[in-house]
């Protein structure tokens, strides 16, 4: 079979027939995510970083064990991404006052500063996603999203508790 063949050309695989659902949420997350790409690197980001960024914003000095729990990610992916982020000045880690063992992470000035790149790359992507959806239609995706995420989050939950789970990013 060649990729001219009109088989290979379907919009959803033979074998995800019984999921086009699913087929078209990993399409969307993966271009979504290559949009995203795109815009970060402009900020000297790679993806994932920013939403760090954004949970350190909010939260100002937190324990690198919290910030692992919160963003749900492996604790080797977190590490090498706070390593990469304090080299490019954007976040300083020291030991927590309260804990010597523990260690905190704060953003850098910086690390601050890239906010408002941050804030204006999501706005743009948003709109971009979107172009074409109403107001209404643009709110009742977001409702039908958050639910489809809230019936996967004890399977995500579970897998994360998973020795040898593959590293979410």
């Amino acid at each position: 079979m060649s990729g001219t063949d009109p088989v290979c050309s379907e919009s959803v695989p033979s074998a995800a027939r019984g999921g086009p659902v699913g087929i078209a949420l990993a399409k969307v997350a993966r271009m979504h995510r290559i949009a995203a790409g795109r815009r970060l690197k402009e900020l000297d980001l790679y993806p994932g970083q920013e939403m760090m960024m954004m949970r350190l914003w909010d939260c100002g000095p937190v324990r690198q064990s919290e910030l692992i729990q919160s963003l749900g990610l492996d604790a080797s992916t977190v590490t090498k991404m706070l390593q990469r982020l304090e080299q490019c000045g954007h976040v300083r880690r020291s030991p927590d006052p309260a804990d010597r063992r523990a260690v905190l992470v704060e953003p850098t000035d910086d690390g601050q500063a890239l906010r408002a790149g941050v804030e204006g790359m999501w706005s743009e992507l948003e709109r971009v996603s979107l172009d074409g959806l109403g107001p209404a239609d643009r709110a009742e995706l977001a409702r039908l999203l958050h639910l489809v995420a809230d019936n996967l989050r004890e399977e995500a939950e579970d897998a994360a508790e998973c020795p040898g789970a593959p590293d979410r990013c």
